[in-house]
């Protein structure tokens, strides 16, 4: 069998007094397409940053397609990516513009070639003059997710895909999506609070609360497990009782 695109192990992350991530152990399939879920303040973000070898774990290991994201980190940088349309690219700098410098910075080597089809397989040709700053969070949405296959990644890290897009516009970047992982064999792991776009594209699911993986199992497989109809109703359940414990408390 193929070793997991990630495997984390008793990975912890503490910012002085507060504990973020709490000894999580998880392992990502490769070619799978998985989701963390969580409250504001779950862990996702800090666990999604330290997979990316942005932020330094205060203890535990992360292995990223077989490379210590501490120790070798820039053997497997070029081979992952990551969009999120909270970060801003270049605002100044045309859309056509961004993907060349991006292009460029990855390396690669038929930039021209790759950023005209890229643009046209996520429709950003009408606007591929235009300001960056100028666009749409939409618009900003496929932007950044052009930037982030420009690499053609093995792994690919995204944080709200769909954000601030139309239904129809969503949809279609869900469809891009499954089609690029099923044709690339890429692995996704994605942080959503869209949970019929995760019932829809996710082959697992990890839901997070206060540091840990408290859930863990397919779509169907959860709502299997409460009872439910709908993962948003799993979702909303666990986030509820969650909320009546603190209370409690």
């Amino acid at each position: 069998m193929l070793e997991p695109a990630i495997r984390v192990t008793r990975l912890t992350k503490r910012y002085k007094t507060v504990l973020a991530v709490s000894a999580l152990d998880f392992e990502v399939a490769r070619g799978s397409v998985t989701a963390l879920l969580g409250g504001n303040g779950a862990g996702k973000t800090t666990t999604l940053s330290m997979i990316m070898g942005l932020v330094l774990p205060t203890s535990g290991t992360i292995e990223v397609l077989g490379q210590d994201m501490v120790r070798h980190r820039y053997r497997v940088l070029p081979r992952m990516n990551f969009s999120s349309p909270y970060v801003e690219l270049p605002r100044s700098l045309t859309v056509k513009e961004n993907l060349a410098v991006f292009g460029r910075l990855y390396g690669i080597p038929d930039r021209a070639e790759t950023c005209a089809r890229l643009a046209e397989e996520l429709d950003l040709v009408r606007f591929l003059k235009r300001p960056t700053g100028s666009l749409s969070a939409g618009e900003k949405t496929r932007v950044m997710l052009a930037k982030s296959l420009l690499n053609q990644p093995e792994l690919l890290l995204l944080d709200e895909p769909t954000a601030s897009l139309d239904p129809d516009s969503a949809d279609w970047i869900r469809r891009y999506l499954q089609n690029y992982t099923r044709q690339s064999g890429a692995t996704v792991l994605m942080a959503s609070h869209n949970m019929f776009e995760v019932e829809r594209i996710c082959d697992d699911v990890m839901v997070m609360r206060e540091g840990k993986i408290e859930h863990r199992g397919t779509p169907a497989e959860l709502i299997r497990q409460f009872g439910r109809d709908t993962l948003e109703e799993v979702y909303l359940d666990i986030h509820r009782r969650d909320g009546d414990l603190r209370a409690a408390q």
